[in-house]
């Protein structure tokens, strides 16, 4: 076990978006695991949640991360037999 937790030193100008706390920050005050970041400004921050809800319709829509379904209804993967 560490003695001392190994603190990440932002970068001025650096803008992160915390998830735990659902606020902007500048510099990582929070885990990697609890923000989105870094951006180029506050503004781009704080719209973290709204970027990322479009990206993810972007992705759910996109067909080449989707497998054509077969006639039985397997997608493809995995498979033996």
């Amino acid at each position: 076990m560490p003695l001392f937790k190994k603190r990440t030193v932002g970068k001025p100008g650096e803008w992160y978006y915390c998830l735990e706390h659902q606020k902007v920050e500048e510099g990582p005050d929070c885990p990697n695991k609890d923000r989105f970041g870094p951006y180029t400004s506050r503004a781009e921050a704080e719209h973290a949640m709204a970027t990322a809800r479009e990206r993810n319709l972007q992705w759910e829509n996109d067909p080449r991360w989707h497998d054509a379904a077969t006639d039985d209804g397997d997608s493809g993967r995995g498979g033996g037999g």
